[in-house]
């Protein structure tokens, strides 16, 4: 048998390299004159059933068909293109958008800052830089306000951190990466989105479901992604200035130099601060911290198109420093005050180098390192809590093809490192350890441009806490007829918790906080496993010439062993491992439809049936929103000759009732809390491509919580917690700010 596979590959290889191909890169060129590459181009012969799909980066391959020597380039929003080929030689293919015409006025379609493909396999949205300055974006966690695929809300009352959830879990349970190296994982899996900021993104990919085995074996909800801006694609200087109306300052700035043709170089700096005390709710608590944070950037850049050499080294640094709780300067009691400050310290490094075969570009090799050190120090009223953690990654990546681009695989191997010093005072132990971990992982890729593609993986991991263990993932895409297209995915994933520093709300209670130790790996606790699987379906549809689709997507995440929070004994916060069953269900429809050019609506409903089994009984898991409904109007002008343009954005929230935990003044709660709306918005005037004023509001329809923190007079109390936040906690904000590009 192992002779068989060994011929059996040799002939697949040869025949690989016996067949004649045809190669390029497709791109387009932007409206400020830049040649962008272009993803997702059916690139096929003629009257034949030989074609391919442009790659991310633009490159297609394709086998010579000397029936026909005619070549075309398809994509939806571009002028189809047909080429004549007689001669196998490289072919770089420049799309043109398409124009509609009318009374020698020529209007260009604009493109979706929503970006949702027919013919990826996986479940993948890409939301454009475009779409994250809808919101106040000032920070990655704060960016997901007009996306519906992302839930965004309040973890706790005092620290003012949003969480975001996906598929009605949370984020411990996405894996997040930067530029596909896991980022926010561990110490800053709470606070580390809100430590990127916003004007820093390029663009951000949202894998719905079990992701790919490249990236490891955590993705068990879904993947999201981070490219950062290049280099080569930013302004040679870029300003952004922020205030809101409850005193939060920001300030962003870009500095790109081009050292040569080949080395670009750019740095990034944010700053930002909040002084200003507001309580609203009179409760004696800031209804947000107070803080002061700096970021700074350095990126570098190489390019050599001609050997196909791309590289990238960067230097991150960032310290932010919050203070939270009871007002002092106002506090009227004769007692010790209940004060939180969080301290926040990180520096990461990391280094990414390419090599893309130019005669060959369907052959690549990628490889990337990363370490970061991250450090937090904090307290929380009576209670410390300080985390140390130094991690390092690396990876390995080689693409390629088996016999012809139809068939592609991917291979690879990865290294992790984390080590962990952490101490919480409520047991008076420090559990630190250390997590090593090496895997290896292949996956092949079947892409047929006429209805079928799949992504089958498998990747098997040797860790020291976790054991050794087989991640197999598999994705199915059919498409039936040109704007159908179903999917189905299932995968399964492992994680090693932190649940003191994923749960960190569990510090501003007066319950107390028990293990129920079981001789694990992981807090005494055993580590959790799950399986996903789903599928979704779209559908587009062109209506009074304008394009739309309707998108169903249905997900299941059935897990085993997991680590039950378990918040529904009074006075007590219990971890423990799962007995049982747990999952989450999560059903979503979506509308996606251009009224006009100029006029685009995103609206959606969301079904989420989250259960769990607690020591108290088979529950829905609380503060988890059983239905919700969104809905995003985008309204943009046309560019007049000045390239002057108004931008209006707005986006409505309803979110449905959820169950609340058990605690000891029933009479604040009710078992479940009430529905309420949320509003946000935003205006922005573009006065040129290089200067724009923007205005918004958030929660402008003024819903908060009533009582976001219970038992707030009696701070040190057991039954004191603030950790019970279904609605907003912040009255209405108003912000301003400017845009600069020199």
């Amino acid at each position: 048998m192992k002779l068989f596979l060994k011929i059996l590959f040799l002939f697949l290889v040869i025949k690989s390299y016996s067949q004649e191909f045809l190669t390029g890169k497709i791109s387009y060129v932007d409206k400020e004159n830049k040649s962008v590459s272009l993803e997702g181009v059916s690139v096929y012969w003629l009257d034949s059933s030989v074609g391919v799909i442009s790659d991310q980066n633009g490159f297609y391959s394709i086998p010579f068909e000397k029936s026909t020597n005619k070549l075309v380039f398809k994509i939806l929003g571009f002028k189809d293109d047909i080429v004549v080929i007689n001669t196998v030689k490289q072919h770089n293919q420049v799309m043109i958008e398409a124009l509609d015409e009318l009374d020698e006025v020529v209007v260009s379609k604009r493109r979706n800052t929503i970006q949702k493909s027919y013919f990826k396999t996986q479940n993948i949205v890409n939301v454009s830089s475009d779409e994250l300055l809808k919101a106040a974006c000032c920070n990655v966690s704060e960016s997901f306000e007009t996306n519906p695929s992302i839930d965004v809300s309040f973890s706790n009352a005092i620290t003012g951190v949003k969480q975001v959830k996906m598929l009605g879990l949370e984020s411990p349970y996405i894996l997040i990466t930067e530029e596909n190296i896991p980022m926010v994982r561990g110490a800053s899996q709470v606070f580390g989105l809100s430590f990127i900021p916003g004007s820093w993104v390029e663009s951000m990919q949202i894998t719905k479901g079990t992701g790919s085995v490249v990236n490891g074996f955590e993705s068990i909800s879904g993947q999201i992604n981070i490219e950062l801006i290049k280099p080569v694609d930013d302004a040679p200087i870029f300003i952004n200035v922020f205030r809101s109306g409850m005193g939060r300052n920001e300030f962003n700035f870009h500095l790109n130099s081009k050292i040569n043709s080949k080395f670009n170089s750019i740095l990034f700096v944010h700053a930002d601060n909040n002084s200003t005390i507001n309580d609203n709710n009179n409760d004696g608590f800031l209804d947000h911290p107070t803080f002061k944070g700096f970021n700074l950037f350095n990126r570098y850049q190489y390019t050599d198109f001609e050997k196909g050499i791309v590289s990238f080294l960067g230097f991150k640094y960032m310290k932010n420093d919050k203070e939270a709780g009871e007002d002092v300067a106002n506090l009227k009691l004769k007692r010790l005050a209940w004060v939180s400050e969080i301290n926040t310290e990180r520096f990461d490094t990391n280094f990414k180098l390419g090599y893309v075969n130019p005669n060959i570009p369907y052959q690549s090799v990628g490889f990337q390192m990363a370490y970061s050190n991250h450090i937090q120090n904090s307290y929380f009223g009576l209670r410390n809590y300080d985390i140390k953690q130094n991690s390092f990654y690396s990876s390995f990546l080689y693409n390629s093809i088996i016999s012809n681009t139809m068939n592609k695989f991917k291979a690879g191997l990865n290294f992790s490192f984390d080590d962990f010093q952490e101490t919480v005072d409520i047991s008076k132990i420090n559990y630190n350890r250390t997590d090593k971990s090496f895997g290896g992982f292949f996956e092949y890729s079947y892409d047929n441009l006429d209805k079928i593609s799949l992504v089958a993986g498998l990747r098997y991991d040797i860790h020291n806490n976790l054991g050794s263990f087989l991640t197999p993932r598999f994705h199915l895409r059919y498409q039936p007829f040109e704007k159908s297209v179903f999917r189905f995915s299932i995968g399964s994933g492992r994680k090693a918790s932190n649940i003191f520093s994923e749960n960190q709300e569990i510090f501003s209670t007066g319950r107390t906080i028990k293990i129920k130790n079981e001789k694990g790996n992981f807090y005494g606790l055993s580590p959790e496993k799950a399986t996903n699987y789903g599928m979704s379906f779209r559908q587009g549809f062109v209506l009074n010439n304008q394009d739309g689709d309707i998108t169903i997507d249905y997900y299941v995440t059935d897990f085993e062993n997991q680590i039950v929070v378990d918040w529904e004994k009074q006075g007590e916060l219990n971890f423990y491992n799962l007995e049982g069953k747990s999952y989450a269900k999560s059903f979503q429809i979506e509308l996606d439809y251009s009224i006009s050019n100029n006029v685009k609506i995103k609206s959606a409903f969301k079904n989420y049936n989250v259960k769990k089994q607690y020591n108290s009984g088979f529950k829905q898991n609380p503060l988890t929103p059983k239905n919700r409904f969104f809905t995003n109007l985008d309204f943009s002008s046309n560019l007049n000759e000045n390239g002057k343009q108004w931008k209006f954005d707005f986006t409505y929230n309803w979110i449905g009732q959820q169950r609340l935990p058990i605690h000891s003044d029933q009479s604040l709660l009710k078992g479940l809390s009430p529905t309420y709306t949320l509003l946000n918005t935003q205006l922005t005037r573009v006065f040129s491509e290089k200067f724009e004023i923007y205005i918004g509001g958030e929660n402008i329809g003024s819903y908060t919580q009533k009582t976001p923190i219970l038992d707030s007079e009696n701070p040190f109390g057991t039954n004191f917690d603030s950790s019970l936040v279904y609605a907003p906690i912040l009255a209405p904000m108003l912000y301003a700010g400017i845009r600069l590009k020199l």
